[in-house]
């Protein structure tokens, strides 16, 4: 026989809520309900209550002990609940699962999460560094929170992998096609963090990665053979030599008959496979020298291309194309420590020889600069290393204005 409504009254109430508390915390830890539980500083209601349940009064020290096998049969015999003291704590407050077995559960679904990881790393061996790293499961727990979200996390993870590296599709093209979500794969999502994770460790062999998060994001991409701002990201160049044929010649070509810049977006060089003639291509940090070069040589200007400051992701790709085809590139840039800077960056990304940029170049040039304008912080130069020593001690920044004349020089077809 079992009286809820007794049960109730004589365990329900506030001044039995620690003790029931107690009972349950001892029951989430597989303990049973036997021999005796203390409660320390008890209140004269909590004293009071126990003293009617028990039906003699307890002691006055400082902890309240209560015989948990007298309360059990007290429980029974009372009527309070026929299964005991165990079932009416249950009554009262509902099913105390056991912790143990919601640990073991909760490892169960975790490990059902991962699983896909670990199918990824066995059917793409390139992968399996990346999908077997600790690392890379404790970054699928902080950004799922839960198994079922992760779970969910993996599977999306597990469909974006296998469409990489691509061949210049859209970002927002591949999470429509991946996960059903343009925007899945938006900074910062966690399902993009995972993926330029394993991007990171699988593909990216250019040395260290930009400083900020965005160029670093877009980098990451790219080596993915996915288009970022693929509109946003631009390069300028200058009578590039596309092979006849080809969409980036038939793009090109006007301009180049006309001697006239073109500025190229990323979509326009990143959906197909860039073909070029080889020759040497020079490369120049700021758009005045390629502006000059068009307005004084126009169609006799040597093939230049145009960074313009920090390389975007539209320049890295066409200089690496050309430099994969057989085109040596020549580099200069402004002699201060933010354009060694840029060119350290750029030389850890393609190949380039130093074009009047080396130390003879800054020699030469620095005495038609003003003494003392050359501020910041020194940076190595990772192509000459006695470059950084002499700027230093000559204290001059020669911007590439200052030997433009020179520069158009080589790009007739003087010394490269």
């Amino acid at each position: 026989m079992t009286d809820p409504e007794r049960l109730r009254r004589q365990l329900g109430g506030a001044e039995t809520a620690r003790l029931v508390q107690r009972l349950r915390h001892r029951l989430a830890h597989g303990r049973a309900l036997t021999g005796s539980l203390s409660l320390g500083e008890p209140t004269d209601e909590e004293r009071r209550a126990v003293e009617r349940l028990l039906g003699r009064r307890p002691g006055r020290g400082s902890s309240l002990t209560v015989n948990l096998d007298d309360l059990d049969r007290v429980v029974r015999r009372s009527g309070m609940h026929h299964d005991g003291l165990a079932a009416a704590v249950e009554l009262l407050g509902g099913e105390v699962p056991v912790l143990a077995d919601v640990r073991a559960a909760e490892a169960a679904a975790w490990r059902g999460a991962l699983a896909p990881l670990s199918t990824l790393g066995g059917r793409r061996a390139e992968l399996s560094d990346w999908c077997a790293d600790p690392g890379t499961g404790a970054l699928v727990r902080r950004l799922g929170r839960t198994p079922e979200a992760a779970a969910r996390l993996t599977a999306d993870l597990v469909s974006v992998l296998g469409e990489l590296p691509a061949a210049g599709v859209p970002l927002a093209r591949l999470a429509v096609r991946t996960v059903g979500d343009a925007h899945a794969l938006d900074a910062d999502s966690p399902i993009a963090t995972l993926v330029l994770s394993a991007v990171r460790a699988t593909w990216w062999r250019a040395g260290p990665l930009p400083a900020s998060a965005a160029e670093q994001r877009r980098a990451l991409w790219d080596v993915a053979g996915v288009l970022v701002d693929e509109l946003s990201s631009t390069v300028l160049v200058l009578n590039l030599p596309a092979a006849a044929g080809s969409r980036l010649h038939d793009l090109t070509a006007t301009a180049a008959d006309l001697g006239e810049p073109v500025v190229l977006t990323l979509r326009q060089i990143g959906r197909d496979r860039l073909r070029f003639r080889t020759t040497p291509v020079h490369v120049c940090e700021n758009p005045t020298v390629l502006a000059t070069a068009a307005d004084r040589l126009g169609r006799a200007c040597a093939p230049l291309v145009c960074i313009g400051g920090q390389p975007s992701t539209a320049a890295l790709r066409l200089l690496r194309a050309l430099a994969e085809q057989g085109c040596e590139l020549h580099y200069h840039g402004d002699f201060d420590w933010g354009g060694v800077r840029i060119a350290n960056l750029l030389r850890s990304r393609v190949p380039w020889r130093p074009w009047r940029y080396d130390t003879a170049g800054y020699l030469d040039a620095a005495p038609a600069a003003a003494p003392g304008s050359l501020p910041g912080i020194p940076v190595e130069a990772s192509w000459d290393p006695e470059l950084t020593a002499a700027m230093r001690q000559r204290g001059a920044r020669v911007e590439e204005e200052l030997v433009l004349d020179d520069l158009l020089l080589d790009l007739t077809g003087g010394q490269g």
